[in-house]
């Protein structure tokens, strides 16, 4: 009496094979994401930090800011960043617009407003 054993036809092992594969090539892609949005969240943070630390200093000189823009380097966590303060006059002469953009290079990572007041 002859045994046959079946076993896994080379197309059903290159199915397995292929599905296999989507599924690890899934799993990569979603790891990829989850890393580029770690990144882009410190950055945002360090961005804040900038940007708060510079009208920060604004408000405590307890003067009117110089209408005008100004540029200032911006350390933290070992990264730099570009920190533009714009400063514009509101239809009220004493409150000032200050807008503090932060970049890295030439890419916009966050934006803060206030108004300043006379002191």
């Amino acid at each position: 009496m002859k045994r046959f054993v079946r076993g896994f036809t080379l197309v059903e092992v290159l199915v397995a094979l292929a599905i296999v594969a989507i599924a690890l090539m899934a799993g990569l892609q979603a790891t990829a994401a989850l890393t580029k949005h770690a990144q882009r969240q410190s950055d945002m943070v360090l961005a804040q930090l900038c940007a708060e630390n510079e009208l920060v200093k604004i408000r405590l000189l307890k003067q009117m800011p110089d209408v005008g823009d100004t540029i200032v380097a911006c350390q933290q966590a070992g990264r730099s960043l570009t920190v533009a303060l714009v400063v514009r006059p509101t239809p009220n002469p004493n409150f000032r617009r200050v807008d503090a953009r932060v970049l890295d290079g030439e890419a916009p990572i966050w934006r803060l407003t206030t108004v300043v007041g006379r002191y």
